[in-house]
């Protein structure tokens, strides 16, 4: 069960994102903190595996997530924010924050950012990687933790997907299958990208070649007829 503290000034933000998670099986929401001091209480109180904030929201600041992890190194954060600048979100991202999204994010994407954190990944929507890139803000570069492209960094949804791009289905097709939106399947797909430092299609099939995700005979026999 992944405990998780969402810290926003705002009481509706805090409901939506309360009910959204509190759908998931595997997610318990252990407490609400509307400002910083509420919560290292929160921290210290129950020990969560993860906090979603909004270090922009009256009441916090991005020096509170340095300060809380010199006292509890394994509680790992989610920023989750309106509009900001590339290089706000690099400078959220090297105070300690692992993994970024917005508010406008689908709901499944705000789950999958809070249980792939959880595990110890990083999760990025594709609004912030794409304005990370268009900035050339190299992501292995920020933080002790780099992304990392060995199979492990890859979750079983992101493995399932990778297996279905490379049978040929497209993301409106992966969406219908899996019961989720193409924007989340989007998401999916450039975090799977820029995990594995590849930056096409062809990339992602060689990879599943490799991890036997998809019969390399697939592509012989295409190629011969």
């Amino acid at each position: 069960m992944v405990r998780v503290v969402i810290a926003d000034s705002n009481e509706l933000i805090r409901i939506g994102l309360r009910t959204i998670l509190e759908r998931q099986p595997d997610v318990e929401v252990v407490d609400e903190a509307i400002n910083r001091d509420a919560l290292k209480e929160a921290i210290i109180r129950f020990e969560p595996h993860v906090v979603l904030i909004d270090h922009s929201s009256p009441g916090f600041s991005i020096d509170c997530v340095p300060e809380i992890l010199q006292h509890n190194k394994k509680v790992r954060f989610v920023a989750i924010t309106q509009n900001h600048t590339a290089k706000t979100i690099e400078n959220a991202l090297k105070s300690g924050i692992s993994s970024y999204i917005k508010k406008d994010c689908d709901m499944m994407e705000i789950v999958d950012s809070v249980t792939e954190t959880a595990r110890g990944k990083k999760f990025f929507c594709g609004t912030i990687l794409e304005m990370l890139r268009e900035e050339g803000i190299d992501l292995d570069q920020i933080g002790a933790e780099p992304l990392s492209c060995a199979p492990v960094s890859l979750s079983d949804r992101e493995m399932e997907i990778i297996g279905l791009i490379a049978e040929g289905y497209t993301n409106q097709q992966i969406a219908e299958k899996l019961f989720l939106s193409s924007h989340t399947i989007n998401t999916h797909r450039k975090n799977i990208m820029a995990k594995l430092g590849i930056n096409n299609t062809a990339g992602i099939v060689i990879y599943a070649v490799k991890c036997n995700l998809v019969s390399p005979n697939k592509y012989l026999f295409s190629a011969q007829n």
